[in-house]
Protein backbone atom coordinates (compact mmCIF):
# COMPACT_ATOMS: atom_id res chain seq x y z
CA UNK A 1 0.00 0.00 0.00
CA UNK A 2 1.47 3.35 -1.03
CA UNK A 3 2.10 6.15 1.41
CA UNK A 4 0.18 9.42 1.07
CA UNK A 5 1.68 12.80 1.90
CA UNK A 6 0.51 16.41 2.05
CA UNK A 7 2.43 18.68 -0.32
CA UNK A 8 0.32 21.86 -0.44
CA UNK A 9 -2.21 23.78 1.65
CA UNK A 10 -4.53 26.73 1.08
CA UNK A 11 -7.22 28.43 3.11
CA UNK A 12 -9.71 31.26 3.19
CA UNK A 13 -11.02 31.75 6.72
CA UNK A 14 -12.57 34.39 8.96
CA UNK A 15 -9.13 34.71 10.55
CA UNK A 16 -7.21 35.29 7.30
CA UNK A 17 -7.45 34.82 3.57
CA UNK A 18 -4.48 32.46 3.39
CA UNK A 19 -2.72 29.93 5.58
CA UNK A 20 0.02 32.21 7.04
CA UNK A 21 -2.50 34.85 8.15
CA UNK A 22 -4.86 32.24 9.59
CA UNK A 23 -2.05 30.52 11.48
CA UNK A 24 -0.85 33.87 12.83
CA UNK A 25 -4.37 34.61 14.10
CA UNK A 26 -4.54 31.20 15.77
CA UNK A 27 -1.26 31.72 17.60
CA UNK A 28 -2.16 35.31 18.48
CA UNK A 29 -5.58 34.34 19.82
CA UNK A 30 -7.19 36.78 17.41
CA UNK A 31 -10.80 35.76 16.87
CA UNK A 32 -12.51 36.21 13.50
CA UNK A 33 -15.94 36.32 15.11
CA UNK A 34 -17.89 39.59 15.03
CA UNK A 35 -21.26 41.18 14.34
CA UNK A 36 -22.87 40.00 11.13
CA UNK A 37 -22.36 42.39 8.22
CA UNK A 38 -23.43 40.18 5.29
CA UNK A 39 -27.09 41.03 5.95
CA UNK A 40 -29.30 42.83 8.46
CA UNK A 41 -29.43 40.44 11.41
CA UNK A 42 -31.21 42.79 13.79
CA UNK A 43 -34.36 40.66 13.93
CA UNK A 44 -32.54 37.43 14.63
CA UNK A 45 -31.68 36.05 18.04
CA UNK A 46 -28.09 35.41 16.90
CA UNK A 47 -26.43 38.46 15.36
CA UNK A 48 -22.82 37.24 15.31
CA UNK A 49 -20.81 35.01 13.00
CA UNK A 50 -17.29 34.44 11.73
CA UNK A 51 -17.32 36.11 8.31
CA UNK A 52 -14.58 36.12 5.69
CA UNK A 53 -13.29 39.70 5.42
CA UNK A 54 -11.56 41.87 2.80
CA UNK A 55 -11.65 39.01 0.33
CA UNK A 56 -11.51 39.02 -3.44
CA UNK A 57 -11.60 35.84 -5.55
CA UNK A 58 -9.06 37.25 -7.97
CA UNK A 59 -6.60 36.10 -9.23
CA UNK A 60 -8.15 32.64 -9.01
CA UNK A 61 -11.39 33.69 -10.68
CA UNK A 62 -11.98 36.53 -13.10
CA UNK A 63 -14.56 39.17 -12.20
CA UNK A 64 -16.87 37.74 -14.89
CA UNK A 65 -16.57 34.21 -13.49
CA UNK A 66 -17.06 35.44 -9.94
CA UNK A 67 -20.30 37.26 -10.80
CA UNK A 68 -21.80 34.00 -12.04
CA UNK A 69 -20.84 31.96 -8.97
CA UNK A 70 -21.78 31.69 -5.33
CA UNK A 71 -19.28 32.77 -2.64
CA UNK A 72 -18.72 29.09 -1.78
CA UNK A 73 -17.02 28.72 -5.17
CA UNK A 74 -15.02 31.91 -4.62
CA UNK A 75 -13.62 30.56 -1.36
CA UNK A 76 -12.92 27.07 -2.70
CA UNK A 77 -11.23 28.28 -5.87
CA UNK A 78 -8.95 30.58 -3.88
CA UNK A 79 -8.03 27.96 -1.28
CA UNK A 80 -7.41 25.35 -3.99
CA UNK A 81 -5.32 27.78 -6.04
CA UNK A 82 -3.18 28.56 -3.00
CA UNK A 83 -2.70 24.86 -2.26
CA UNK A 84 -1.79 23.99 -5.84
CA UNK A 85 0.74 26.84 -5.97
CA UNK A 86 2.12 25.87 -2.56
CA UNK A 87 2.68 22.34 -3.83
CA UNK A 88 4.28 23.58 -7.05
CA UNK A 89 1.90 21.26 -8.82
CA UNK A 90 0.72 23.36 -11.74
CA UNK A 91 4.27 24.25 -12.76
CA UNK A 92 5.32 20.64 -13.14
CA UNK A 93 5.24 19.89 -16.88
CA UNK A 94 5.12 16.11 -16.44
CA UNK A 95 1.84 16.20 -14.47
CA UNK A 96 -0.71 13.66 -15.75
CA UNK A 97 -3.93 15.61 -15.20
CA UNK A 98 -6.02 12.50 -15.76
CA UNK A 99 -4.49 11.16 -12.54
CA UNK A 100 -5.48 14.18 -10.43
CA UNK A 101 -8.69 13.78 -8.41
CA UNK A 102 -10.68 16.66 -6.92
CA UNK A 103 -12.71 16.01 -3.77
CA UNK A 104 -13.89 19.34 -2.37
CA UNK A 105 -16.97 18.88 -0.23
CA UNK A 106 -19.65 21.12 1.24
CA UNK A 107 -22.22 20.69 3.94
CA UNK A 108 -24.91 22.88 2.38
CA UNK A 109 -23.81 24.42 -0.93
CA UNK A 110 -24.62 27.76 -2.56
CA UNK A 111 -26.95 29.08 0.12
CA UNK A 112 -26.63 32.78 -0.66
CA UNK A 113 -27.53 32.23 -4.31
CA UNK A 114 -30.50 30.11 -3.29
CA UNK A 115 -31.85 32.69 -0.86
CA UNK A 116 -31.24 35.67 -3.15
CA UNK A 117 -32.77 33.91 -6.15
CA UNK A 118 -35.86 32.96 -4.20
CA UNK A 119 -36.33 36.58 -3.18
CA UNK A 120 -36.00 37.61 -6.85
CA UNK A 121 -38.54 34.97 -7.82
CA UNK A 122 -41.09 36.26 -5.33
CA UNK A 123 -40.51 39.89 -6.31
CA UNK A 124 -40.17 39.62 -10.10
CA UNK A 125 -41.42 36.20 -11.15
CA UNK A 126 -39.76 33.16 -12.73
CA UNK A 127 -38.21 35.07 -15.65
CA UNK A 128 -35.87 36.68 -13.13
CA UNK A 129 -34.12 33.36 -12.44
CA UNK A 130 -30.54 33.36 -13.70
CA UNK A 131 -29.35 30.56 -16.00
CA UNK A 132 -26.45 30.23 -13.56
CA UNK A 133 -28.77 29.56 -10.60
CA UNK A 134 -28.61 25.75 -10.68
CA UNK A 135 -24.82 25.51 -11.21
CA UNK A 136 -24.29 28.03 -8.41
CA UNK A 137 -26.20 26.13 -5.74
CA UNK A 138 -24.77 22.66 -6.34
CA UNK A 139 -22.60 21.41 -3.48
CA UNK A 140 -20.36 19.75 -6.06
CA UNK A 141 -19.70 22.97 -7.98
CA UNK A 142 -16.60 24.13 -6.02
CA UNK A 143 -14.75 20.99 -7.02
CA UNK A 144 -16.08 21.14 -10.56
CA UNK A 145 -14.78 24.69 -11.01
CA UNK A 146 -11.35 23.77 -9.66
CA UNK A 147 -11.13 20.80 -12.03
CA UNK A 148 -12.25 22.99 -14.93
CA UNK A 149 -9.72 25.72 -14.17
CA UNK A 150 -6.75 23.34 -13.99
CA UNK A 151 -8.03 20.72 -16.48
CA UNK A 152 -7.87 17.95 -13.89
CA UNK A 153 -9.77 15.07 -15.50
CA UNK A 154 -9.43 12.45 -12.79
CA UNK A 155 -12.23 11.51 -10.38
CA UNK A 156 -14.25 14.54 -9.27
CA UNK A 157 -17.02 14.35 -6.71
CA UNK A 158 -18.34 16.01 -3.59
CA UNK A 159 -18.30 14.41 -0.18
CA UNK A 160 -21.07 15.86 1.96
CA UNK A 161 -21.35 14.78 5.58
CA UNK A 162 -22.39 17.92 7.46
CA UNK A 163 -19.61 19.13 9.75
CA UNK A 164 -17.47 16.03 9.09
CA UNK A 165 -17.22 16.81 5.36
CA UNK A 166 -13.67 18.18 5.31
CA UNK A 167 -12.19 15.20 7.15
CA UNK A 168 -14.12 12.74 5.00
CA UNK A 169 -12.79 14.45 1.86
CA UNK A 170 -9.21 14.07 3.09
CA UNK A 171 -9.81 10.48 4.18
CA UNK A 172 -11.45 9.47 0.92
CA UNK A 173 -8.77 11.21 -1.12
CA UNK A 174 -6.14 9.28 0.81
CA UNK A 175 -8.00 6.02 0.21
CA UNK A 176 -8.29 6.74 -3.52
CA UNK A 177 -4.56 7.31 -3.88
CA UNK A 178 -3.74 4.21 -1.86
CA UNK A 179 -5.88 1.99 -4.07
CA UNK A 180 -4.29 3.41 -7.22
CA UNK A 181 -7.21 5.51 -8.44
CA UNK A 182 -5.17 8.73 -8.57
CA UNK A 183 -1.65 10.03 -8.03
CA UNK A 184 -2.83 13.36 -6.62
CA UNK A 185 -6.00 14.42 -4.80
CA UNK A 186 -7.09 18.03 -4.25
CA UNK A 187 -9.09 17.59 -1.05
CA UNK A 188 -11.00 19.74 1.40
CA UNK A 189 -14.21 21.58 2.04
CA UNK A 190 -15.94 24.90 1.57
CA UNK A 191 -18.93 26.71 3.05
CA UNK A 192 -20.68 30.05 2.61
CA UNK A 193 -24.00 30.10 4.40
CA UNK A 194 -24.02 33.18 6.61
CA UNK A 195 -27.46 34.23 5.47
CA UNK A 196 -30.62 34.89 7.46
CA UNK A 197 -32.19 31.52 6.59
CA UNK A 198 -29.21 29.50 7.82
CA UNK A 199 -28.62 31.53 10.96
CA UNK A 200 -32.33 31.44 11.72
CA UNK A 201 -32.44 27.70 11.14
CA UNK A 202 -29.58 26.94 13.49
CA UNK A 203 -31.14 29.34 15.99
CA UNK A 204 -34.34 27.34 15.82
CA UNK A 205 -32.30 24.26 16.75
CA UNK A 206 -30.88 26.18 19.74
CA UNK A 207 -27.39 25.35 18.53
CA UNK A 208 -25.89 28.84 18.21
CA UNK A 209 -24.38 31.17 20.75
CA UNK A 210 -26.33 34.42 20.91
CA UNK A 211 -23.87 36.40 23.00
CA UNK A 212 -24.10 39.32 20.64
CA UNK A 213 -22.49 41.87 22.95
CA UNK A 214 -19.13 40.11 23.13
CA UNK A 215 -18.61 38.24 19.82
CA UNK A 216 -14.93 37.40 20.33
CA UNK A 217 -15.77 35.48 23.52
CA UNK A 218 -19.00 33.91 22.30
CA UNK A 219 -17.38 30.58 21.37
CA UNK A 220 -15.95 28.86 24.47
CA UNK A 221 -15.22 25.17 23.90
CA UNK A 222 -14.84 23.06 27.05
CA UNK A 223 -15.71 26.04 29.25
CA UNK A 224 -18.39 25.57 31.90
CA UNK A 225 -20.22 28.66 30.61
CA UNK A 226 -20.26 27.62 26.94
CA UNK A 227 -23.57 28.22 25.20
CA UNK A 228 -23.36 27.17 21.56
CA UNK A 229 -21.30 27.37 18.42
CA UNK A 230 -20.70 30.36 16.14
CA UNK A 231 -21.15 29.86 12.41
CA UNK A 232 -18.18 30.49 10.16
CA UNK A 233 -17.45 30.37 6.42
CA UNK A 234 -14.54 29.88 4.03
CA UNK A 235 -12.57 26.97 2.63
CA UNK A 236 -9.60 24.74 3.29
CA UNK A 237 -7.84 22.62 0.66
CA UNK A 238 -4.92 20.18 0.86
CA UNK A 239 -2.92 18.64 -1.97
CA UNK A 240 -2.36 14.95 -1.29
CA UNK A 241 0.04 12.82 -3.33
CA UNK A 242 1.44 9.34 -3.32
CA UNK A 243 4.90 9.51 -1.80
CA UNK A 244 6.41 8.17 -5.02
CA UNK A 245 4.74 10.93 -7.07
CA UNK A 246 5.80 13.65 -4.64
CA UNK A 247 9.40 12.42 -4.56
CA UNK A 248 9.52 12.15 -8.35
CA UNK A 249 8.97 15.88 -8.63
CA UNK A 250 10.92 16.79 -5.46
CA UNK A 251 7.81 18.30 -3.88
CA UNK A 252 7.79 19.82 -0.40
CA UNK A 253 6.18 17.50 2.15
CA UNK A 254 4.31 18.77 5.21
CA UNK A 255 3.38 15.41 6.72
CA UNK A 256 2.02 11.96 5.98
CA UNK A 257 -1.66 11.00 6.23
CA UNK A 258 -1.50 7.74 8.16
CA UNK A 259 -4.99 7.13 9.55
CA UNK A 260 -8.66 7.61 8.76
CA UNK A 261 -11.70 6.49 10.71
CA UNK A 262 -15.32 6.94 9.64
CA UNK A 263 -18.45 5.90 11.54
CA UNK A 264 -22.08 6.85 12.13
CA UNK A 265 -23.84 7.37 15.45
CA UNK A 266 -27.14 6.10 14.01
CA UNK A 267 -28.72 7.81 17.00
CA UNK A 268 -30.48 11.10 16.10
CA UNK A 269 -30.76 13.54 13.19
CA UNK A 270 -29.01 16.29 15.14
CA UNK A 271 -27.99 15.31 18.67
CA UNK A 272 -24.78 13.31 19.23
CA UNK A 273 -24.94 9.89 20.83
CA UNK A 274 -24.65 10.64 24.57
CA UNK A 275 -22.38 7.62 24.99
CA UNK A 276 -19.99 8.96 22.36
CA UNK A 277 -19.82 5.49 20.80
CA UNK A 278 -19.57 6.75 17.21
CA UNK A 279 -16.88 9.31 18.04
CA UNK A 280 -14.93 6.69 19.99
CA UNK A 281 -15.18 4.20 17.12
CA UNK A 282 -14.00 6.73 14.53
CA UNK A 283 -10.94 7.61 16.63
CA UNK A 284 -10.21 3.94 17.33
CA UNK A 285 -10.41 3.07 13.64
CA UNK A 286 -8.18 6.00 12.76
CA UNK A 287 -5.56 4.97 15.30
CA UNK A 288 -5.67 1.34 14.20
CA UNK A 289 -5.34 2.22 10.53
CA UNK A 290 -2.38 4.47 11.36
CA UNK A 291 -0.59 1.63 13.12
CA UNK A 292 0.23 3.75 16.15
CA UNK A 293 -0.42 3.25 19.84
CA UNK A 294 -2.78 5.64 21.65
CA UNK A 295 0.05 6.96 23.80
CA UNK A 296 2.00 7.98 20.68
CA UNK A 297 -0.47 10.75 19.82
CA UNK A 298 1.12 14.10 20.65
CA UNK A 299 -1.82 16.42 19.95
CA UNK A 300 -5.54 16.29 19.16
CA UNK A 301 -7.36 19.04 17.28
CA UNK A 302 -10.83 18.52 18.71
CA UNK A 303 -14.16 19.08 17.02
CA UNK A 304 -14.75 21.30 20.06
CA UNK A 305 -17.73 23.37 18.94
CA UNK A 306 -18.59 25.03 22.23
CA UNK A 307 -21.97 23.33 22.54
CA UNK A 308 -22.77 21.79 25.94
CA UNK A 309 -23.30 18.25 24.64
CA UNK A 310 -20.59 18.01 22.01
CA UNK A 311 -17.66 19.06 24.16
CA UNK A 312 -18.40 16.76 27.08
CA UNK A 313 -19.18 13.79 24.82
CA UNK A 314 -16.00 14.28 22.79
CA UNK A 315 -14.01 14.49 26.02
CA UNK A 316 -15.43 11.20 27.25
CA UNK A 317 -14.76 9.54 23.88
CA UNK A 318 -11.13 10.73 23.91
CA UNK A 319 -10.64 9.33 27.40
CA UNK A 320 -12.17 6.03 26.36
CA UNK A 321 -9.97 5.63 23.28
CA UNK A 322 -6.68 6.87 24.79
CA UNK A 323 -7.09 5.46 28.29
CA UNK A 324 -4.60 6.82 30.81
CA UNK A 325 -2.75 8.61 28.01
CA UNK A 326 -5.70 10.97 27.57
CA UNK A 327 -4.60 13.08 30.53
CA UNK A 328 -1.11 13.45 29.05
CA UNK A 329 -2.29 14.34 25.54
CA UNK A 330 -2.85 18.02 24.69
CA UNK A 331 -6.20 18.78 23.05
CA UNK A 332 -7.43 22.09 21.68
CA UNK A 333 -10.18 23.65 19.62
CA UNK A 334 -9.52 26.46 17.16
CA UNK A 335 -13.19 27.22 16.49
CA UNK A 336 -13.14 30.33 18.75
CA UNK A 337 -10.77 31.77 16.11
CA UNK A 338 -12.44 30.64 12.88
CA UNK A 339 -15.98 29.92 13.98
CA UNK A 340 -17.52 26.61 12.97
CA UNK A 341 -16.93 26.48 9.23
CA UNK A 342 -19.24 23.46 8.79
CA UNK A 343 -18.18 21.64 5.62
CA UNK A 344 -14.84 23.45 5.59
CA UNK A 345 -14.05 22.93 9.27
CA UNK A 346 -12.20 19.62 9.07
CA UNK A 347 -9.93 20.73 6.23
CA UNK A 348 -9.01 24.03 7.89
CA UNK A 349 -8.37 22.27 11.19
CA UNK A 350 -6.20 19.68 9.44
CA UNK A 351 -4.15 22.56 8.02
CA UNK A 352 -3.83 24.13 11.48
CA UNK A 353 -2.68 20.74 12.77
CA UNK A 354 -0.06 20.56 10.02
CA UNK A 355 1.22 24.01 11.01
CA UNK A 356 1.46 22.85 14.63
CA UNK A 357 3.59 19.89 13.52
CA UNK A 358 5.75 22.06 11.30
CA UNK A 359 6.43 24.76 13.88
CA UNK A 360 6.31 22.71 17.09
CA UNK A 361 3.62 24.93 18.58
CA UNK A 362 0.23 23.78 19.87
CA UNK A 363 -2.75 26.03 19.09
CA UNK A 364 -4.54 27.34 22.17
CA UNK A 365 -8.19 27.03 23.12
CA UNK A 366 -8.91 30.70 23.69
CA UNK A 367 -11.75 31.84 25.97
CA UNK A 368 -11.33 28.80 28.24
CA UNK A 369 -11.37 30.56 31.60
CA UNK A 370 -13.89 28.54 33.62
CA UNK A 371 -13.07 24.85 33.18
CA UNK A 372 -16.00 22.44 33.10
CA UNK A 373 -15.48 19.55 35.55
CA UNK A 374 -16.84 17.21 32.88
CA UNK A 375 -14.16 18.44 30.48
CA UNK A 376 -11.03 17.60 32.43
CA UNK A 377 -8.33 17.12 29.82
CA UNK A 378 -5.42 19.38 28.87
CA UNK A 379 -7.05 21.81 26.43
CA UNK A 380 -4.02 24.13 26.02
CA UNK A 381 -5.98 27.03 27.53
CA UNK A 382 -5.59 30.61 26.33
CA UNK A 383 -2.02 30.64 24.99
CA UNK A 384 0.06 28.54 22.56
CA UNK A 385 2.50 25.97 23.85
CA UNK A 386 5.82 24.76 22.47
CA UNK A 387 5.84 21.01 21.91
CA UNK A 388 7.56 18.30 19.88
CA UNK A 389 4.75 17.02 17.67
CA UNK A 390 5.15 13.79 15.68
CA UNK A 391 1.68 12.20 15.54
CA UNK A 392 -1.59 14.14 15.56
CA UNK A 393 -5.28 13.41 15.40
CA UNK A 394 -8.06 15.70 14.15
CA UNK A 395 -11.75 15.06 14.84
CA UNK A 396 -14.89 16.17 13.01
CA UNK A 397 -18.42 15.18 14.00
CA UNK A 398 -21.54 16.32 12.16
CA UNK A 399 -25.30 16.57 12.42
CA UNK A 400 -26.84 13.26 11.43
CA UNK A 401 -24.20 11.36 13.37
CA UNK A 402 -21.37 11.61 10.83
CA UNK A 403 -17.96 11.03 12.43
CA UNK A 404 -14.54 11.33 10.80
CA UNK A 405 -11.06 11.23 12.30
CA UNK A 406 -7.77 11.63 10.47
CA UNK A 407 -4.25 11.05 11.74
CA UNK A 408 -1.21 12.93 10.46
CA UNK A 409 2.40 11.98 11.14
CA UNK A 410 5.65 13.85 10.70
CA UNK A 411 7.16 12.67 7.44
CA UNK A 412 10.10 10.30 7.68
CA UNK A 413 11.59 8.98 4.41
Amino acid sequence: MCRVVVTGVGAVTPAGNNVPDTWDAVLSGRSGIGRITHFDASELQTQIAAEVKDFTPEPYLSSKEARRMDPIVHYAASAAGQAIEDAGLDDWPALDRSRVAVLIGASIGGMKTMVDSHSELLAKGPRSISPFFIPSILASMPGAVVALKYKFTGPNFCVTAACATGNHSIGEGTTMIRRGGADVAICGGAEACIVALSIGGFDAMRALSSENDDPARACRPFDKTRGGFVMGEGAGVLVLESLEHAQRRAAPIYAEVVGYGATADAYHIAAPDPDGAGAFAAMRLGIESAGVAPDQIDYINAHGTGTPLNDSIETQAIKRVLGDAAYRTPVSSTKPITGHMLGAAGAVEAIVTLMAMRDGVLPPTINLTTPDPECDLDYVPLVPRTADVHVTMSNSFGFGGHNATILLKRFEP
